[in-house]
């Protein structure tokens, strides 16, 4: 795969190229509130993607900037993916999405746990979300 091209000069539709897709957006998910890092790990998310959509996504999520990948620390046979300060960018934008799905869907427990946080004072979770996700990247890369 190869980074996005642009269909129009539209900002929603350049956005959605590189990250419109569902499992592009469930990686980022994954790595932001589940601190998901390795291949194994998004294989064992509930939505269940094919181990060839996974490798495809995360080649582009790759080549967009979205992610990095790093040597493990400990498994020469796996690498850790991080958040770029780009992908963390897009926190505010998740968290909307979650919002406006607990209006229509059942969520679980946990989730709505976290969004009555994030409702308490959104910016403020903003903010302690990001530092901690540019932390833990950080700290992978190093």
């Amino acid at each position: 795969m190869e980074k996005a091209k642009k269909r129009s000069e539209c900002p929603l539709s350049c956005s959605l190229d590189i990250f419109g897709d569902k499992w592009s957006l469930l990686i980022i998910r994954d790595m932001m509130f589940f601190n998901k890092s390795t291949y194994g790990d998004f294989l064992k998310s509930e939505e269940g993607i094919a181990t060839n959509i996974l490798a495809a996504r995360l080649q582009s999520l790759e080549e967009n900037e979205l992610i990095e990948k790093t040597d493990h620390p400990t498994s020469k046979a796996k690498v850790l993916y991080q958040l770029t300060n780009k992908a963390i960018e897009l926190l505010p934008i998740l968290l909307e999405i979650q919002l406006w799905a607990e209006k229509y869907f059942e969520i679980p427990a946990e989730i709505k746990s976290q969004l009555k946080e994030v409702k308490k004072g959104k910016e403020e979770f903003i903010k302690v979300m990001t530092r901690k996700l540019k932390k833990q990247s950080a700290n992978q890369a190093g």
